[in-house]
This record gives structure tokens, C-alpha cells and sequence, in this order.
């Protein structure tokens, strides 16, 4: 095979047509939601079990609750509705989505239900949130997000880690 060499303004050409159109070989980073003021992801371990949940400290209000034994593999995933509120919690992180099926019961609390569902840590939404940091909860077309505050992110690691 018999190699051509192209005359100089041929080869400029070509070389910034490819310059032009590479793409990049780093995707910019996508930033996630900000976090609730006064909200934030709370871990508390004890005895062998953990609870990740988005709320306020030293409350009763929270969002959202992960809850595990140590190594099992599985969670227990937990959030408020509304009193119409579907048998479902569809949870988002970082573009991954997923909905579970859940068992209901009244909140006397907060006037509407509480939703409960089992899932497996490994299931691709945790898996996304353990990247992003943030995730959030769809209820009646709505969507809300629950980001950490600055500081706080390793704690959804942790959490994670935890559960196996």
C-alpha cells in the first residue's frame, strides 16, 4: 500500500476538522439538586441495624428513611404521601429510576399514608445515589430532591457500606 502525503493546507484542514468535531473525552459533571435548608441525610447506627433518612435533626420529620441490618443486603425503604397516594414509591438519583411496590398504612401524624417497601442495596437506583448523593421521591407528579449539606455526603456512603 502506497502512502499519500497531503499538500499542507490539506493537511491543516483535516487536522482542525477533526479537532472540530472529537468529542470530549470527559463528560462536565452534572450538578445535583441543593440541599432543603434545615434538611439534611441523617445515619444513625445501633446494634447491628442503620437508618439513613432525610430530615431534620432531632425530629420527627423526615422525608425519606433507609433502614437495614448490617450485611444483609437488603432495605427497608419508608416515605410520607398523601392521603390518595398510590401503593408505590418511585425514587429518582442521577437519571435512574425505579418504583416499588408498598404496603400502606394511615399517618395520624401528618394526615396521610405511610409507604413502606422492601428493595435490595444493589438495586441501580441506590447504586446511582451512592454516586450522586441525592435523591429524590416522586409523589402525584411531583418531584422533590434530598441532597446533602456540605459535609454530610460520606454518611450515604457509609450507610451503604454497611448494609453489604
Amino acid at each position: 500500500m502506497r502512502s499519500r502525503v497531503l499538500p499542507p493546507f490539506l493537511a491543516l484542514t483535516a487536522t482542525l476538522a477533526a479537532c472540530a468535531t472529537a468529542p470530549s473525552p470527559v463528560a462536565p459533571p452534572v450538578a445535583g439538586p441543593a440541599p432543603i435548608e434545615g434538611y439534611d441525610w441523617i445515619l444513625h447506627e445501633d446494634d447491628g441495624e442503620a437508618r439513613l433518612a432525610y430530615g431534620v435533626a432531632e425530629s420527627d420529620d423526615v422525608r425519606v428513611a433507609l433502614d437495614c441490618r448490617r450485611g444483609s443486603g437488603r432495605l427497608a425503604l419508608t416515605a410520607l404521601a398523601g392521603p390518595d397516594a398510590e401503593p408505590t414509591i418511585l425514587i429518582e438519583s442521577g437519571g435512574e429510576t425505579e418504583r416499588f411496590a408498598a404496603a400502606s398504612e394511615e399517618d395520624l401524624l401528618h394526615d396521610g399514608l405511610i409507604l413502606s417497601a422492601m428493595a435490595a442495596v444493589d438495586a441501580p437506583v441506590f447504586q446511582r445515589f451512592r454516586r450522586t448523593g441525592w435523591l429524590a421521591l416522586w409523589q402525584e407528579g411531583e418531584r422533590e430532591a434530598y441532597a446533602p449539606q456540605p459535609g454530610s455526603a460520606d454518611r450515604i456512603e457509609r450507610f451503604f457500606a454497611f448494609c453489604g
